[in-house]
This record gives structure tokens, C-alpha cells and sequence, in this order.
């Protein structure tokens, strides 16, 4: 299944996060935070302004995002957990 996002949306697939420290020391499922950076699988065409003008949107498709611990909304496709989300919600570009 494909997705194509609207407006000012994107699709982010999370980065699984580390389950050992540094140290060596293994961290349970249980006890293990959300990760708060992901994958752009997809982007939307961009906002629209008040003159009827699409703004493109600053990220694209392989960028590797931060954003909020509850951001976005969670959608399953074929198995996979992916979240969609508005450009706004993101917090930087992973470079």
C-alpha cells in the first residue's frame, strides 16, 4: 500500500532505539521510552497561503527527524507502525 500524505503532512517510520547502554547494560521492552527520531517515508505537496499559493515543505523523503515523545498520529500499514504528522510537529532535521 502506498501512501501519499495531503497538505502540510508527512509520514515518519520511528528509528528503533538502542536496547544496551553504553556501559552494556540491556534496557527491558518494559522500560524503554519511545524514540523520538524517525525516517520521512513521505511529504505532502506543501501549505497553502492566503493567495491560494503552495509553500513546499523544508523536509523530504530520507530525512532523519526529531519530534515530540506523543507526536502525530499512529497508523499501521502492512505491519508496519507509522506515524503522520504535521511539518510543524517536527523539531529538527537530523544531519
Amino acid at each position: 500500500m502506498k501512501l501519499r500524505p495531503l497538505g502540510d503532512r508527512v509520514i515518519v517510520k520511528r528509528i528503533e532505539s538502542e536496547t544496551k547502554t553504553a556501559s552494556g547494560i540491556v534496557i527491558p521492552d518494559s522500560a524503554a521510552e519511545k524514540p523520538d527520531q524517525g525516517e520521512v517515508l513521505a511529504v505532502g505537496p506543501g501549505k497553502a497561503n492566503d493567495k491560494g499559493e503552495t509553500k513546499a515543505l523544508n523536509v523530504k523523503v530520507g530525512d532523519r527527524v526529531l519530534f515530540g515523545k506523543y507526536s502525530g498520529q499512529t497508523v499501521k500499514v502492512a505491519g508496519d507502525e507509522l506515524l503522520v504528522m504535521k511539518e510543524e510537529d517536527l523539531f529538527a532535521v537530523v544531519e
